[in-house]
């Protein structure tokens, strides 16, 4: 398989197929040939797409190699499947499919002697990783049998560490079931068929190296894995003392020049006084010059580096000329044929795409692809956040604007919002530069609660929502999020899309007259208050004459709410009823349960009201001056649901207490449970028949007027089920039953997640389990559940029993399984290279 075009890998793929990026100076698909040849393959069928002369002009018949090759040039996109069905004329009997772009040294006769043996119809080639997150997981059972497919799962889908390598061993009638007017793939398409065909489909786990290269970390550890050992490769060399390898012409004054573990080509010329150090590698004809140091770098062949240059951590392409005093850092890498002048500084992380020539003495600071660009920090998404002017600069929310407006189409309206805070008012302006540069128009709301944000989204056909705000977790980052229609948080397509276009660095520029249009819409608010008010029984709420204590804690939402509580004729004493433009006078929420405790018995109030800075959660207080716990929050308002009258479902969140099916037995409600996440749950309420959707944070919404966390639509709501509830809310809560809850953390590194989640799977066969997000273990004593966090190296352990003590117990059994696993693997895992976190 060599149609891979290699995106990811740019600039080393923007002028040739990704099979030909070189490993210790040989094309990675031409050590996959060696391994072919190595267990007796010596008929090689090469499907290829993107720039197949690239790759015919180097292998042409494989005689050079010892096979005979053949080639079927895939002329549109036929998908995996669909290439290899190309060939099919070719494949007349049991036959291998392997990647030309992933290094490995597996046993494949291994593999083809267990596809005979099993009698399958398809064998899959796996292997075991630290982070499965960006593979498609093959689970089996014992015997090797395929039980399920899941690709690129998030971590709470992942039971298994084994993905599949694109490794297969086929029998040729399969390929009878790929169609050939279409696109067709075999993991995502063919594989899943046939299983629910009932063909035999095995999976085996392969012994040996395996290194998938698809961005440019990946392939510059690859190199070194090679230096190291680590993978058995042919290499074309002199091994000398401290893994050094040596080509054949080298010129080299001083074998203490080199430090190895190194690769030098053939014909290369290092210079006195030049420096070779630990995980160099240089591709055929590389020139290091005088003083020059190369270290933990790839240089591909016929390079020049001049005097006092260096070079670390970095790729440079073929025929480069680096001149005297040029430095380039981690993670820079630079295309064939490029020119970088005297004293040019690359920072790290920036992309050089080929042909260009940089002028002597810049410092370049971003991509150069067309032209200048900035370069994309690594793991940047839609939802990005940082410390302002550190991690979120101007530079990197600009060009998350270009990559956003790139995204959508020319002429497209945005709406935007932000929280109070100054550092907001930066990032948002540098956002709303980039998306206007694109041809896309923006109307500002200005300072706004995200509700109003996703209402104006919802009613008035915005293409998407953009609203910055302050982190939940540290009060000196901020963060911008990003929401579609009908006001919930970006889908994973949308995130795709943003992502390709902010790492690409390839953003649509609109001319002088097609700049998009920045507008300051006056009447949304007004708009919000008005339609709000529609949803509500106005006059039972009246009849009610509820005297309520807010505490805004300086949000948005004392903008907003003091309106429509004049219309609900609700008294209203507030706090921090003002906005701020720092977090200096904001109240944190435990100190404004604090103080509103005290402010409702002092006047006499109903309730109180705490509302997060966001305006998307509330806290309880009753008219006793005491807190509602959280869980009692969600309890509390499906309970008055349920007595409603009304039918429909309501969705909470799977590790929501079960007393909430209790709650609305014998009603017309239903409970479904989603994911652990708050996207999850909003998406969920915008099914149909959902009529109220909430977790056990304070988070609520009612999808009859937006599908969103609404701080003040939930407490509009809440006014609404208690009006005709003559009891006071003490007394309400006082009849909820207590829920027996426990939440713990349980540190696990990154590199661990996919393992634990695998063994914790294998040891909790034969008991009742839900494997909706995470792994959910039902017993007759209550439930206990563990979750992977998507965003720090921790899992998540729940437990609900019918007392305390019983669901301390449920945890603390769960919890020792994950240490226990943790601990008994952790040595395993840390001769493994780290994949992230």
């Amino acid at each position: 398989m060599a149609g891979g075009e290699g995106t990811r890998l740019r600039p080393l793929t923007s002028n040739q197929p990704k099979p030909m990026v070189p490993i210790v100076g040989r094309p990675c698909m031409e050590h996959i040939v060696d391994l072919l040849k190595q267990h007796g393959f010596d008929d090689v069928v090469v499907t290829t797409a993107f720039m197949p002369q690239a790759i015919r002009s180097h292998f042409g018949s494989g005689e050079g190699l010892g096979v005979h090759m053949g080639y079927s040039v895939e002329e549109a996109p036929a998908g995996t499947a669909g290439s290899v069905r190309l060939a099919a004329d070719q494949l007349d009997e049991t036959f291998l499919v392997i990647s030309g772009d992933a290094l490995c040294d597996v046993d494949l006769s291994a593999l083809v002697r267990f596809h005979k043996e099993k009698g399958a119809s398809v064998t899959i080639g796996l292997v075991s990783v630290d982070n499965p997150l960006e593979f498609g997981i093959v689970v089996t059972d014992e015997d090797g049998r395929i039980e399920r497919f899941l690709e690129k799962p998030s971590w709470g889908q992942v039971f298994s560490d084994t993905i599949n390598t694109g490794i297969y061993v086929l029998e040729p009638e399969v390929l009878r079931h790929v169609p050939t007017d279409r696109p067709y793939d075999f993991s995502k398409e063919l594989f899943p068929l046939l299983l629910d065909m009932g063909r035999p489909l095995f999976g085996h786990v392969l012994d040996g190296y395996w290194q998938d290269i698809g961005n440019l970390d990946q392939y510059r550890q690859a190199n070194f894995d090679a230096l190291d050992g680590r993978v058995a490769l042919n290499v074309h060399a002199f091994r000398l003392r401290g893994n050094v390898w040596l080509g054949e012409g080298v010129e080299l004054d001083d074998l203490e020049q080199v430090n190895g573990p190194a690769f030098i080509g053939n014909y290369c010329r290092i210079a006195p006084g030049a420096s070779i150090g630990p995980h160099a590698v240089l591709g055929s004809s590389v020139t290091v010059r005088e003083s020059a140091s190369v270290m933990r770098s790839v240089v591909d062949g016929s390079t020049y580096i001049g005097r006092s240059a260096t070079v670390e951590g970095a790729i440079l392409g073929r025929s480069c000329d680096i001149r005297a005093h040029v430095r380039l850092h981690q993670g820079a890498a630079v295309g064939d044929e490029c020119t970088l002048g005297d004293s040019t500084e690359v920072l790290p992380g920036v992309r050089i795409y080929p042909f260009k020539e940089i002028e002597a003495g810049t410092i370049v600071d971003r991509n150069v692809v067309w032209e200048s660009r900035a370069g994309a920090p690594q793991g940047t998404g839609p939802h990005l956040a940082g410390l302002v002017n550190v991690d979120l600069t101007p530079e990197v929310s600009l060009r998350l604007g270009l990559a956003l407006g790139t995204a959508l189409k020319r002429g497209a309206r945005v709406v935007a919002s932000r929280a109070p805070e100054a550092a907001c008012r930066l990032v948002k302006r540098a956002v709303l530069s980039g998306i206007n540069s694109t041809g896309v128009h923006v109307d500002d709301l200005r300072v706004m609660p995200t509700a109003v944000n996703r209402y104006v989204l919802k009613t008035q056909g915005y293409s998407v929502g953009v609203h910055v705000r302050p982190k939940d977790s540290d009060p000196e980052a901020v963060q911008i999020d990003i929401f579609e229609q009908p006001g919930i948080q970006a889908t994973p397509a949308l995130e795709k899309e943003i992502v390709k276009h902010y790492s690409r660095q390839e953003f649509r520029r609109a001319s002088y007259s097609d700049i998009g249009d920045l507008s300051y819409p006056s009447r949304a608010s007004e708009s919000y208050v008005d339609d709000l008010v529609r949803t509500l029984d106005v006059q039972a709420i009246r009849k009610r004459r509820f005297r309520i204590a807010i505490d805004y804690c300086s949000s948005a939402a004392s903008l907003i709410l003091p309106l429509i509580l004049t219309e609900l004729q609700v008294e209203s004493i507030a706090a921090h009823a003002y906005v701020t433009s720092s977090l200096e006078g904001s109240a944190g929420v435990e100190d404004a349960l604090k103080n509103t405790r005290r402010l409702v018995t002092a006047v006499g109030a109903d309730l109180g009201v705490v509302m997060d800075p966001t305006a998307e959660r509330i806290s309880l207080v009753d008219e006793l001056g005491r807190d509602v716990p959280l869980e009692q929050d969600l309890l509390l308002l499906v309970s008055l649901i349920s007595r409603n009258g009304v039918s429909g479902t309501v969705a909470v969140p799977v590790t929501a207490t079960s007393l909430v099916d209790q709650l609305v037995a014998g009603s017309g409600v239903e409970v479904r449970r989603t994911q652990a996440s708050v996207a999850a749950l909003t998406r969920a309420a915008t099914e149909a028949g959902t009529i109220f959707a909430g977790d056990m944070g304070g988070r609520f919404v009612f999808p009859s007027f937006l599908p969103a966390c609404d701080a003040m639509a939930s407490l509009c709501h809440l006014l609404q089920l208690l009006a005709p509830v003559e009891r006071p809310l003490s007394a309400l809560v006082d009849d909820l039953p207590t829920p027996a809850l426990v939440h713990r953390e349980v540190h696990c590194p990154w590199a661990m997640k996919g393992t634990v989640m695998r063994l914790l799977t294998e040891r909790l066969k034969g008991r009742e389990t839900d494997l909706q997000d995470g792994i959910k273990v039902i017993s007759d004593d209550g439930w206990s559940q563990v979750i992977p966090d998507p965003g720090e190296p921790v899992v998540h352990v729940y437990a609900e029993g019918a007392t305390e003590e019983e669901a301390e117990r449920l945890a603390a059994e769960l919890e020792a399984l994950v240490e226990e696993i943790l601990e008994s693997e952790t040595p395993v895992a840390a001769e493994k290279p780290s994949s992230g976190g």
